[in-house]
């Protein structure tokens, strides 16, 4: 049985624009080719660190919720440490509460995006 995971990796702020969505790309086909199913996928852009990490002050934020086998989280994890582009991530199962609240978090974007769009035109 799959169960749903969320993972946020750091990249480093030094890569450029399309070195970031070539490392996005890596972890999207490498969940998929595993056997996973990406839920949602979220690119929370240039952030400020809480703390500075490896003297880096600002960091490459990417979220993804996916469904896969439990065995492959580790996969994943040894795939972020190996790439020296990720400075920081955190993966963690979800349960049906941070599932709900997930769901509703990504309707409530999306309506507010519809009314954005909407009040333009």
């Amino acid at each position: 049985m799959l169960k749903q995971y969320e993972t946020v990796f750091i990249a480093t702020p030094v890569l450029s624009e399309e070195q970031i969505k070539e490392a996005v790309e890596k972890y999207r086909d490498f969940i998929t080719s595993e056997g996973g199913e990406i839920v949602n996928d979220e690119d929370w852009g240039l952030r400020k660190l809480a703390y500075p990490i490896q003297k880096k002050t600002t960091g490459f934020y990417h979220l993804f919720e996916f469904k896969a086998d439990s065995q492959f989280i580790e996969k994943l994890e040894t795939q972020y440490r190996r790439d020296e582009r990720i400075i920081r991530f955190l993966t963690f199962a979800m349960d049906k509460d941070s599932i709900a609240y997930s769901e509703r978090r990504r309707s409530n974007k999306k309506e507010s995006t519809t009314a954005n769009t909407t009040k333009e035109e």
